[in-house]
């Protein structure tokens, strides 16, 4: 895993990872740190870290990753980016994938009020994700290989 804390944008976390399971547990624990360090309150971190995991475990199970548990079980560099700003008055999260897909095609998939809901066994993600934030966006990755999902949370007050 590369781990970069950018000097001159001390509020910020980017993590390059493999697109496996046992990569995101480790991205999760280390983003747990990092916002312990930028003095984030402990009921933020729950719901950063729960945001983190919908996503991470979404680029491996769907954004080329195969869904694989442990790095050797994942495709060979299929990678997941992730990159966490937090301000004083919320934060922004970017998760890009490497799996291809089209950002219409999942921004509308994303903002159907027909998605699994509270009472649904599986794929609750979504609707959670919705209501607990601000903005949640699908934007085609930089490379060209993936989308880049941008989950944005404002504090009120």
């Amino acid at each position: 895993m590369n781990i970069r804390e950018d000097r001159e944008q001390p509020h910020e976390l980017r993590l390059d990872i493999p697109a496996a399971h046992s990569a995101e547990r480790l991205a999760r624990a280390v983003m747990r740190q990092f916002l312990q360090r930028e003095g984030v309150p402990a009921n933020a971190v729950d719901e950063l870290e729960f945001v983190a995991s919908e996503l991470l475990s979404n680029a491996v199970d769907h954004g080329g990753g195969n869904a694989a548990m442990e790095e050797s079980d994942a495709p060979p560099n299929v990678r997941v980016q992730f990159h966490l700003r937090v301000q004083p008055d919320g934060w922004e999260m970017r998760v890009s994938d490497q799996g291809g897909g089209d950002p219409e095609r999942v921004q509308a998939l994303i903002s159907d009020p027909d998605l699994p809901g509270p009472d649904d066994e599986r794929g609750r993600g979504f609707f959670l994700l919705n209501s607990m934030l601000a903005a949640l966006l699908v934007e085609r990755s930089e490379d060209g290989k993936g989308l880049v999902f941008i989950a944005q949370k404002r504090y009120e007050g």
